[in-house]
């Protein structure tokens, strides 16, 4: 590991930087990414942000958005600039595995690694990290690596403002985990001081859905929502001819799982959906039940207590009967 010192001096003079998150980035990855972009990219830094695929089209206002490189589209000159790096900024992920196809890349790469995230147990292929599992969102540990690790909270400009405030607001589902704390607020708050547009932010993240997506939603309401009272857990399962039926694409089935959370007496939600080469499972809890524990144990995944992920090689009617299977495990911690 090298020192916040040494940081500091790489930094110090004109560099060839890469920016990456994690496969599917959602808006914390992307905005801590975009926020990193508009801070180095004045100080003379040759800099690009690449990421492993693409993203929900929700983000896509997002300031700097048209200086994302999607990996595999150009995937010879992107491994060139990998490898040429001085630097690559790793955000909102903690294993390499997470930015799939630039794993190989990345890791042959010689370039200094830095990690800021808040994920829980670091792979330990960084250089220098700034982590915290407690933060609420990467974005805020980017935030706090500027504004006091680099000690420049003067750099924040309204762009950047935008970007940490979008990060922020969606891992907090609207600042209304458990995650969010003073502190939180208190970032926020400094962040519309400094431009941020907090009206404009939610209209764009909330106000842009398709006419698919809403009937999407709506068949999965209907048919695709399963209550499990003896376990106060809800569930949705969505099938491949789902995902083509309404020509779902990334991002659409952001936020469902949190419909399963909401009925009243619910403590564990999932959304298990057939993506074709695997089944993914998204899990939300609430209270002290350990949804990472579920995904880490059974479905070769893991996350934060309230907010999980993982994955099953079995057909989609297998891993629901599996996920139904386990319940029992959890009957106490689900029902006290």
């Amino acid at each position: 590991m090298i020192t916040t010192k040494a940081v500091e001096e790489i930094l110090n003079s004109p560099k060839q930087i890469v920016i990456t998150s994690h496969h599917k980035p959602d808006g914390d990855a992307l905005g801590s990414s975009l926020a990193m972009y508009h801070w180095l990219k004045p100080k003379g830094h040759d800099v690009r942000v690449i990421v492993p695929s693409d993203f929900p089209n929700f983000l896509d206002w997002m300031p700097g958005r048209d200086e994302v490189r999607i990996y595999p589209a150009h995937k010879e000159a992107n491994d060139q600039f990998i490898a040429g790096a001085d630097i690559i900024f790793c955000l909102d992920f903690n294993g390499l595995s997470r930015i799939n196809l630039m794993e190989a890349a990345v890791r042959a790469s010689n370039a200094t690694k830095i990690m800021i995230d808040h994920h829980l147990d670091p792979e330990g292929f960084d250089d220098y990290r700034h982590w915290n599992s407690n933060a609420s969102a990467t974005a805020e540990l980017v935030y706090d690596f500027i504004a006091n690790v680099m000690g420049e909270p003067e750099a924040i400009t309204a762009d950047i403002a935008d970007c940490l405030y979008t990060g922020i607001m969606t891992d907090t589902g609207s600042f209304r985990y458990s995650n969010t704390s003073p502190g939180v607020h208190r970032i926020v708050a400094d962040l519309i001081d400094r431009g941020a547009r907090h009206w404009k932010i939610h209209e764009f993240i909330f106000n842009s859905a398709t006419e698919n997506r809403l009937k999407f939603l709506g068949y999965c309401l209907l048919h695709r929502l399963e209550v499990l009272r003896e376990y106060n857990t809800a569930l949705f399962s969505v099938s491949r001819d789902d995902l083509e039926r309404f020509n779902v694409g990334t991002g659409d089935t952001e936020g469902l799982v949190n419909y399963a959370l909401s009925l009243h007496g619910i403590r564990l939600a999932a959304l298990i959906i057939d993506r074709g080469e695997l089944v993914k499972l998204s899990l939300r809890s609430l209270g002290d039940f350990p949804s990472n524990e579920v995904c880490a144990t059974h479905f070769s995944g893991g996350g934060h207590r309230n907010a999980a992920g993982g994955n099953s090689w079995a057909s989609l009617e297998d891993t629901v009967e599996q996920f139904k299977s386990i319940l029992p495990i959890y009957k106490k911690r689900l029902t006290q």
